[in-house]
């Protein structure tokens, strides 16, 4: 896996993938930034909920429960001081679905936080990881 760095200004900077794909990250005004961009530390949060719903999804499809939207909100908390890693991360799963297995649901889960994910396993050896789930059934035609 590869990936390139560029400054653009300020504290703008431009990642671009091995994959080919870029993505523009800043900072704040008040240490330079223009607001441009996510965050690098935001970009590491989405970064993890990306792979664990990638993880989830992969999981409940092999098992053939049929899943119709799924959703991560996560929640960080950072240390007060340098280096400030995150020190504890929150994972909302809402997962969607027509009749959907609320065990194959959490189990995919747990998968994906004990031995899939490996952002959420690096992240592990600094913030404590917490997980929920939400099911829902998908609204109905009228």
């Amino acid at each position: 896996m590869q990936a390139r760095v560029k400054w653009i200004e300020g504290v703008a900077m431009l990642g671009e993938s091995g994959s080919g794909h870029g993505v523009v990250m800043d900072g704040p005004p008040e240490f330079g930034g223009r607001n441009l961009g996510v965050r690098p530390m935001e970009m590491l949060l989405i970064g993890m909920g990306g792979c664990t719903q990638f993880d989830v999804l992969t999981i409940l499809r092999r098992g053939r429960q049929n899943v119709t939207d799924c959703v991560v909100e996560l929640q960080a908390e950072r240390a007060e001081t340098d280096p400030k890693v995150f020190t504890r991360i929150h994972a909302h799963f809402i997962v969607t679905g027509h009749d959907l297995d609320r065990r194959r649901v959490e189990r995919a889960i747990d998968l994906s936080a004990e031995k899939y994910c490996s952002a959420s396993i690096m992240l592990g050896a600094t913030a404590e990881i917490t997980h929920d789930v939400e099911i829902r059934e998908p609204l109905r035609a009228k």
